[in-house]
């Protein structure tokens, strides 16, 4: 049992990383507006804080990439780099 909960945690860190790696690329990404680079970076910011719980954390990041997402200066790759994102937060459990 403990085996499977160390298992489970080592996925859940790497979906973690995955998500964070995106949200890096999109911060540096110059063909999005800075207010979207700026809140890639306050989402990510927010899924590494280590002394909230994960959910607290996934919700925090959801709503400010769902914010970003409905922004309309937003390029259309940049909504779906969003919605990707997105998408890989809410399998996490």
């Amino acid at each position: 049992m403990i085996v499977l909960m160390e298992a489970m945690a080592m996925v859940k860190n790497e979906k973690i990383s995955a998500i964070i790696e995106s949200l890096d690329q999109l911060s540096e990404d110059s063909t999005v507006p800075r207010n979207i680079r700026r809140g890639a970076t306050s989402a990510k910011e927010n899924l590494v804080k280590e002394e909230d719980a994960i959910d607290l954390r996934k919700a925090k990041a959801i709503s400010i990439l769902d914010e970003l997402a409905n922004d309309p200066n937003i390029p259309t790759h940049g909504r779906t780099i969003i919605w990707n994102i997105i998408g890989q937060l809410e399998t996490i459990k």
